[in-house]
Formats: structure tokens, C-alpha cells, sequence
């Protein structure tokens, strides 16, 4: 049986750095992607090192635990080590979870296709069969893109929701302090970018915008190609955004993009950059106890740092 190493050791290198990769999504963690990519060469190394004179070492399981130390501390660094523990059993967590899903998939779609073949096995015919490989393949990326889907929608149901915290908005080095209220009924995408919308209540913030912005968005359905009087700097940020409402329906929003939305939440500053603030003219809390609703997805896709106590 001829082995392609070089195809083995490949595969593995691609496998380690999404694996690596989701382990971040679930941490919500940045990363340099060059020590991405070395974290996962020295992850896919371990095949090679399995067809040397030092199979027998790299076989011990304290090696191998030593080995995702490596692993996680080359991707992620050190910084405490609750910090780098952490890394490592969500590491740990990804792989198994992916590695279960791959043969369990891979078992009930072989004893069916062999089922339809009119052949009853007891046992599959293993994994060295090329179409085990190009399941492996293909299967990988689309388990891998599922498992992240299902693990932000756990994280959506783990959030306090009705929850008051504190928004900051910048735009061109200008900042603007307000109260927002986590809403899971906010459900506010914009259709081109994909991009989550919080909702603001224009209202309150009149001196922030300027005039020609603020008389567009209170006459929505009259919008001009250009906004009213002199050309302002954040024209180029408008976008409209459809939406609808109970008994209505083709209601738009004029929305702004920001240069990034910072929220305070659960003593962490949760740094938001792919978002659009919808301008609102209706009152959306009658005891101003908030001025905008924050969409939920902000909460999982972004940049999370933990606040000076």
C-alpha cells in the first residue's frame, strides 16, 4: 500500500489551522495569522515525526499533551494561565467535537451507500479507501463551518437579554455616549453587507448629526439622491436599510456606518467594527431609560477585551 505522506501531512496542516481558527471564534480572540499558520505546521508535524525513529515518543500521551501546549501556546502566546488553559481545552473541546462528527458521518453515509449497493457489512471497509479521503476533504469545512454556526447560536441563548449597558459610537474621532438595551427581537440585518443594525433614537442625539442627515431620515420616502444643503463628510457612510413592522410592509431606515461601537458588557469592552447604526425618529423607550437597541450578533462577532478592574 503506497502512503502519501505529502498529501497526509497537507491535509493535516489545513485541518489544525481551521481547527485552530474555530478555537478562536469560540474565544473571541484576535490572532496574527502568521502564528496561526506556525501553530498549525507544528501541529501537522507530528505525522512526520510518526514515520521517524522518534514514533515511539511522540506516541506517549504526555508527549502529545506537551505537544498542544505547544500548539496553543505558538497561535494564541501566554499571558496567565488561566488565559493559555483555557486555549488549550477549547482546543482540545474543537477537536473531538469535529473528529466525533467526521466518523460518525462518515460510518452512516459509507453503510448506506453500501446498503444501496446491495452488500450488508458488519464492518465498514476502512479509511484508506479514496472516497474516505475525499470525504475527508470535503466534509471537514462544511462540519467545521456548522459546529461555529451551532456554538454562536448557544452563545445567543447564553446572553442576558433585556439587559441595559453602556454604547459608545464613533464616527470621524467623534464619540457619542449612550444607554443601550440588548433586544433579541432585533433581528436587523443589512441585506447587502450582512452586516447586524442597532437601532437609535434619533431624538436624543439631534446635535450629533448634522441637520441635512437628520431632515432625511424623518422623510425617508422623499430621499434624494444627495442630502439636503451643502455636502457633508459622513455622506459617503449613509446606507438605506429595508425593514419590516406589524402591519407594514417596504419600510426603510437611513443607517450610518461607524468607524467602530464599543460596548461595555459583563465587565468586558466589546469592540464592534461591522455594524450600522439605524436612525430612528420614533421614541423607542417612553422613560429614557436607553436610546438605542443593541442587535445581539455584536455580542459574538467582535473584539472582546476585559476591563481594568
Amino acid at each position: 500500500m503506497t502512503i502519501y505522506l505529502d498529501v497526509i501531512w497537507l491535509l493535516n496542516l489545513l485541518f489544525d489551522g481551521l481547527l485552530l481558527v474555530l478555537t478562536a471564534k469560540i474565544l473571541k480572540r484576535e490572532y496574527e495569522m502568521w502564528r496561526l499558520v506556525l501553530g498549525a505546521f507544528i501541529g501537522s508535524s507530528i505525522v512526520l515525526l510518526m514515520m521517524s525513529p522518534m514514533a515511539l515518543i511522540i506516541s506517549n500521551p504526555l508527549v502529545k499533551v506537551a505537544y498542544s501546549f505547544l500548539i496553543v501556546g505558538t497561535a494564541f502566546g501566554y499571558k496567565r494561565f488561566r488565559y493559555f488553559m483555557q486555549g488549550v481545552l477549547t482546543f482540545y473541546f474543537v477537536t473531538f467535537a469535529l473528529g466525533g462528527g467526521m466518523v460518525g458521518v462518515h460510518y452512516f453515509l459509507q453503510y448506506e451507500i453500501e446498503f444501496a449497493n446491495g452488500t450488508l457489512l458488519s464492518t465498514p471497509s476502512g479509511f484508506g479507501h479514496p472516497v474516505s479521503w475525499l470525504f475527508v476533504f470535503l466534509g471537514f469545512p462544511i462540519i467545521w463551518i456548522f459546529s461555529r454556526n451551532q456554538i454562536e447560536e448557544i452563545e445567543m441563548k447564553k446572553i442576558h437579554y433585556d439587559q441595559i449597558v453602556k454604547v459608545t459610537i464613533q464616527i470621524d474621532g467623534r464619540l457619542l455616549y449612550l444607554n443601550g438595551l440588548i433586544d433579541s427581537g432585533n433581528q436587523l440585518y443589512d441585506p447587502i453587507s450582512k452586516n447586524p443594525v442597532m437601532i437609535l433614537d434619533l431624538n436624543k442625539v439631534c446635535n450629533f448629526f448634522p441637520e441635512s442627515m437628520i431632515e432625511q431620515a424623518k422623510d425617508i420616502n422623499n430621499l434624494s439622491n444627495e442630502l439636503v444643503g451643502d455636502a457633508h463628510p459622513w455622506e459617503s457612510r449613509i446606507r438605506i436599510v429595508p425593514y419590516r413592522a406589524v402591519g407594514q410592509d417596504h419600510q426603510f431606515l437611513l443607517a450610518i456606518k461607524p468607524d467602530q461601537v464599543v460596548i461595555d458588557h459583563s465587565d468586558e469592552k466589546i469592540v464592534v467594527k461591522k455594524v450600522l447604526i439605524a436612525l430612528n425618529t420614533t421614541q423607542l423607550s417612553s422613560d429614557d431609560e436607553y436610546e438605542c437597541i443593541i442587535h445581539p450578533k455584536m455580542l459574538l462577532s467582535s473584539t472582546t477585551t476585559r476591563s481594568a478592574s
